[in-house]
């Protein structure tokens, strides 16, 4: 039980990713780049903005502030990518920053005081802050994801007018632990 949130809030990073990356492969390269309007956000934009701030935030995550001087916040939120290799290059590397700084803290950690733009958080303040926020950004994802695919939509989750068979399928089985991914 030593690392029972740490591995916990992991499998939850790692079930947003993959989420994200499900709802990203259901489309072309194009619909990456489309945006509803000129004051919404194509997915190649939140990708720029979610990996720009995780690269931000878990860079020397316990030693400098998660704001970095080096960040352009305003830059996220414009198109720099030219195909989906770059997007999906970009994707990763603020995924794997992420990932690794969590793999690498300890339980006794947890507690320590880390700053986001100088105001002080708890570790786990701090890491609860990026997983709601990289979860709802991941939802917009969804969200224009399925708008695009329109019919070629396939469901991340319980299908329309499945719930009745789905939770057939589950009470048939013994009672389990839940984990993040077993729905995908």
């Amino acid at each position: 039980m030593e690392k029972s949130y740490l591995s916990s809030v992991i499998k939850q990073f790692e079930y947003y990713k993959l989420l994200g990356e499900k709802a990203m492969a259901q489309l072309s390269d194009e619909a990456l780049f489309w945006q509803y309007n000129e004051e919404s956000n194509s997915i190649a934009v939140i990708v720029n903005h979610m990996a720009g701030n995780m690269l931000s935030r878990f860079t020397d995550f316990l030693t400098t502030d998660g704001e970095k001087p080096w960040r352009d916040r305003d830059l996220e939120f414009e198109n720099t990518f030219s195909d989906r290799q770059e997007l999906i290059s970009y994707w990763n590397k603020g995924w794997d920053c992420l990932l690794k700084t969590l793999g690498d803290l300890t339980e006794p950690q947890l507690g320590d005081i880390v700053y986001i733009r100088n105001e002080g958080h708890t570790v786990v303040e701090a890491i609860n802050r990026q997983l709601t926020h990289y979860a709802s950004h991941v939802g917009q994802i969804i969200f224009i994801a399925k708008m695009v695919a329109n019919e070629k939509w396939e469901s991340l989750s319980i299908g329309r007018n499945k719930s009745s068979d789905y939770n057939a399928r589950k009470f048939m089985q013994e009672k389990s632990r839940r984990h993040f991914t077993e729905d995908l």
